[in-house]
């Protein structure tokens, strides 16, 4: 099982260069960027939730991780995640396309639907969200596929259109579904190549896992390798999850506290050598 960790990173905190040093130094696998573009005032209450504090603050992923790819050589750089339904399809896949070159092929494109409040400030509504975001990311593949691509659907219409930049990855980077349980497993299975869960003591994730795996094969479709993410340094929780074969975890962590930073990291780079 492979460990990473997923930053939440602020104009306060850690630079991102730094981070990204030290997590290839310690010997991790990959480095996750959360994303959230603003929180409205009506929502506030949620700055007062845990993890949630920096929400208003946080950095964008696409800058910030290509910044990473520039001082790094070997650690996958993911978006943990990405909110797709507030993005114009056509230049997320070209934001997409140009980090995964920037960084050599080492792009990992998590992605999720955001707040019901937040996502609405774009533009859509709460209820649209699940949808939208399914049918921007085939929009987004059909843009990698080739040539003369052209998508009529819902919430994306364009027609033939000459699109020479791609991934570096074939066919693309690998798209991790950002969603919780039986609704996330169905759209990893539909259209996604990995599932990228919060675990928490008290999941019954061998039963999620298993449902991931008889779906997989009713659609008949590959495995999807599964990304779990946890809140915190959790031995007994990482132990559980290799058991059950998860591909990788990545540990969240709030880069504004500088001092307690390193010994995070040295944590983690212990448990690496562990699991990996």
């Amino acid at each position: 099982m492979k460990l990473g960790i997923c930053a939440f990173l602020t104009s306060r905190g850690l630079g991102i260069c730094d981070v990204a040093r030290a997590v290839e130094l310690a010997g991790l696998e990959s480095l996750f960027v959360v994303q959230n573009t603003h929180v409205p005032v009506s929502g506030a209450a949620l700055l007062n939730e845990e993890h949630h504090e920096r929400d208003h603050d946080l950095v964008d992923p696409f800058l910030t991780l290509a910044a990473a790819a520039a001082v790094t050589t070997r650690i996958r750089l993911g978006t943990g995640i990405c909110v797709v339904p507030i993005y114009d399809p056509i230049i997320l896949a070209m934001q997409v396309s140009t980090l995964d070159q920037l960084s050599s092929g080492r792009f990992l494109f998590g992605i999720g639907l955001g707040h019901d409040d937040t996502v609405d400030n774009h533009g859509v509504r709460p209820g649209m969200r699940a949808r939208a975001m399914r049918e921007k990311v085939l929009a987004m593949k059909a843009l990698w596929a080739g040539d003369d691509a052209e998508f009529h659907g819902e919430f994306v219409d364009f027609g033939p259109i000459l699109t020479g930049l791609r991934p570096r990855q074939e066919p693309y980077p690998p798209v991790l579904i950002g969603r919780q349980g039986s609704k996330g497993i169905a759209d990893t299975v539909d259209y996604a190549d990995g599932w990228m869960p919060i675990v928490y003591q008290g999941l019954d994730l061998a039963a999620q896992m298993q449902e991931l795996e008889q779906r997989c094969q009713a659609a008949g479709r590959p495995a999807a390798p599964v990304t779990a993410g946890l809140l915190e340094i959790d031995e007994s929780l990482m132990e559980r999850c290799a058991d059950l074969g998860v591909d990788r975890c990545v540990v969240v962590v709030h880069a504004e506290d500088k001092a307690q930073f390193p010994a995070f990291l040295e944590r983690c780079s212990a448990l690496a050598g562990r699991f990996q």
